[in-house]
């Protein structure tokens, strides 16, 4: 995991960096290898992406029969990122730790090495009852290139957790996925909605096939949308470009508004909370408000 009081990246100028997003069509059991497959297929068809996100569940399923417990169930995946040197966000899977069932997901990095676990905040209430909620939020830095936040399906209902991973510096927020229900459009508008009002990359890659609708979208700092997925297996290749992100952050989206710094500045004490804006070395570094001049 990060340290949210490490430098922020604001000042350093990054290439793109090219992620692709696997909406997998996959059924309950056992799908890790169909997973490095695609990875694989990834690897060698665009050797420009340096990272792979899937969809929440999609190495397993969603019955909890399939809960496991960590290394062990990380195994295949982190030697798939060696032999392929990539990032890899495998969606999540069930995690059985200490006695209770997490719906974890995994940040591998292009060594093989596990640097952090987020465990989803909201389980899906009273449908998934029987998962313990995590505690923790998840940020983990790509040197190099920028602050990476990880939040996972119904956790963006709550807009605290995509503020939070903002506050401590995100810039990409990876969301993994399984929706089968008929609340998708809506899931796409409020993925929209988080990217634009947090000025954020977000990256909301659901499963499809025998365990969700499909869908994905993936979503830039201006709210934009820069691809939006169909029902069925896809593999979606893009690129970040962090230094547009950091302008619109400084400047405002096409020079307009910059509510990372309008609601860093406001003192106002919020009623739910009873409690202003928590202190965040990633905002103050996001510079002064002020009308944008001429470049």
């Amino acid at each position: 995991m990060a340290d949210p009081s490490s430098a922020h990246t604001a000042s350093r100028r990054t290439h793109p960096f090219g992620i692709a997003g696997l909406q997998l069509a996959y059924a309950p059991g056992d799908n890790i290898d169909q997973m490095i497959a695609e990875i694989a297929a990834v690897a060698k068809r665009f050797p420009w992406v340096s990272m792979v996100v899937a969809g929440e569940l999609c190495g397993y399923g969603a019955n909890t029969e399939f809960a496991k417990c960590m290394p062990d169930a990380e195994a295949r995946l982190c030697r798939a990122a060696v032999e392929h040197s990539l990032w890899i966000i495998p969606g999540s899977l069930y995690e059985n730790r200490d006695g209770a069932i997490f719906n974890t997901t995994p940040v591998i990095n292009p060594q093989g090495e596990v640097i952090a676990r987020y465990r989803k905040i909201f389980p899906f209430l009273p449908y998934e009852a029987s998962i313990a909620p995590g505690n923790e939020f998840v940020v983990f830095d790509v040197p190099d290139v920028g602050r990476f936040g990880i939040s996972i399906c119904y956790d963006m209902w709550f807009p605290e957790t995509t503020r939070s991973l903002i506050s401590l510096g995100a810039e990409v927020i990876l969301h993994p996925t399984m929706t089968n229900t008929i609340d998708r459009e809506p899931e796409i508008s409020i993925a929209r909605a988080s990217a634009l009002i947090n000025q954020c990359y977000f990256v909301d890659i659901n499963v499809a096939g025998n365990l969700g609708v499909g869908q994905s979208v993936i979503c830039g700092p201006g709210g934009e949308i820069i691809y939006q997925a169909g029902i069925g297996r896809e593999i979606m290749p893009f690129e970040v470009d962090l230094d547009y992100l950091r302008r619109c952050r400084e400047r405002g989206w096409q020079g307009l508004g910059q509510p990372l710094k309008s609601f860093r500045d406001n003192p106002v004490v919020y009623p739910a909370y009873a409690a202003a804006r928590a202190p965040s070395v990633a905002l103050e570094s996001l510079g002064k408000l002020e009308l944008p001049g001429r470049l």
